[in-house]
């Protein structure tokens, strides 16, 4: 953890809620304390800190154990090109019926919507095999079934590393791979 960073504990969402309110602008991010149930201290649950932080147009990342009934998870500023899962999404559209939104979450989001982060990771979402990958699949014996096969949660860390491709050349590297290690019955090994 950067010695920079400050360390703050809301015992309540309306304590977090303040914090952000006075400190989203100056500062860029924040080690928020949690606590376990069984610590029998006050504490807020990470969703209930998503939530307001999403109204300010922050976001939760890396989370670090302190002992076993203390962590710390790190929120800071979203990115403009940071992309936006389909949870957080769902949580902003019940934010904002809600009148909880604050000006810079409605503008990190309309930033998303016009460079294409808020829906670049859908097809990814909705499981959606891209058409060159379908193919490479389809070449090796016992590819596609294998792929299909996998759980969910790989298919999608399967499909964001396609996605996440910046070339042409890397994107087919990867699935080519991928296609190869399915007719394997293995999967990639970032996984």
């Amino acid at each position: 953890m950067s010695k920079d960073t400050p360390v703050f504990y809301p015992e309540t969402m309306t304590a977090w809620r303040k914090w952000l309110d006075k400190n989203h602008l100056s500062e860029q991010a924040v080690w928020l304390v949690f606590h376990a149930k069984k610590s029998g201290r006050k504490t807020i649950t990470w969703s209930e800190a998503v939530d307001v932080a999403l109204c300010y147009g922050w976001i939760d990342s890396k989370k670090v154990k302190v002992d076993e009934h203390t962590a710390h998870q790190f929120f800071s500023k979203r990115k403009a090109k940071s992309t936006w899962s389909k949870i957080n999404k769902e949580k902003v559209d019940r934010l904002i019926d809600a009148g909880l939104m604050k000006p810079a979450g409605h503008a990190i989001i309309e930033i998303a919507k016009q460079n294409g982060s808020w829906t670049i990771l859908d097809d990814i979402e909705d499981l959606i095999i891209p058409d060159d990958l379908e193919a490479a699949l389809k070449q090796h014996k016992g590819a596609m079934d294998y792929f299909m096969g996998l759980s969910k949660s790989i298919k999608k860390m399967m499909l964001y590393r396609i996605k996440a491709a910046r070339q042409a050349a890397t994107r087919e590297k990867r699935i080519n791979e991928m296609a190869t290690l399915a007719a394997e019955q293995k999967k990639p090994k970032s996984f």
